[in-house]
């Protein structure tokens, strides 16, 4: 990945001059129009002018599906019961992208503050970890049947002093065989640990997303972009 070339991305936006920015991760396999048609079931406000940026992570191989090219926010090197043995580089990788993309938006005038990460599955894991550990206070964090892929890279109170109190809403299906559910509520537990308040929420669904979903994150979104 490119330390100078931004993510490619799929943009829309809900209304002129847009005053905030929501960028939304694909998970594994996937690409930025993934959750694209999300955006008119969200239900935000009339007038509420909201940029969202869905980006498309690069290609790589990925090692727990022999070798596969995909695009992926990093490699998954295997799993391992509940375990996922997550490319620490690679997501170090994703990190910097992200930020990358956050400090565009900074420059198109859009502050730290009003940017919400949104994510799900891999990019939700991305979500939660680049949100925890910017430099600048966010907006909010939502993250969508996922898990902390690096934990470690969480350690450092200081590194997340800036998002110590930021809002994270967290979602799962209940019945999810790609990512159990105990991941997300390990994931849950640790982020609360560190002090985040994190809105919970499960539905009888596999690893996808369902409507009542998608209008929670709408009141969400319009919560803390208010």
């Amino acid at each position: 990945m490119s330390d100078h070339a931004l993510l490619p991305c799929v943009e829309v936006e809900t209304g002129s001059q847009p005053d905030c920015t929501v960028i939304w991760l694909h998970g594994l396999g996937a690409d930025g129009n993934d959750f694209v048609p999300v955006v008119p079931e969200l239900g935000l406000p009339a007038g509420k002018a909201v940029r969202f940026l869905f980006p498309h992570a690069p290609y790589q191989p990925i090692t727990c599906n022999n070798g596969y090219v995909m695009r992926a926010w990093y490699d998954i090197q295997f799993f391992e019961d509940i375990k996922r043995h997550a490319d620490v580089e690679g997501v170090k990788a994703s990190l910097a992208a992200i930020r990358a993309l956050i400090a565009s938006e900074n420059a198109r005038g859009i502050a730290s503050e009003r940017i919400v990460l949104a994510g799900f599955s891999q990019g939700g894991a991305i979500a939660y970890t680049a949100g925890l550990l910017h430099p600048e206070r966010l907006a909010g964090i939502v993250t969508l049947s996922t898990y902390l892929p690096a934990p470690a890279l969480l350690d450092d109170a200081a590194a997340r002093q800036p998002n110590a109190g930021t809002a994270v809403l967290a979602c799962h299906g209940s019945h999810d065989p790609v990512v159990p559910m105990l991941l997300g509520e390990q994931a849950r537990d640790a982020v609360q640990g560190f002090g985040n308040p994190v809105s919970w929420h499960t539905w009888p669904i596999q690893h996808s997303v369902c409507l009542p979903e998608i209008q929670l994150i709408g009141q969400y979104l319009t919560r803390v972009l208010t």
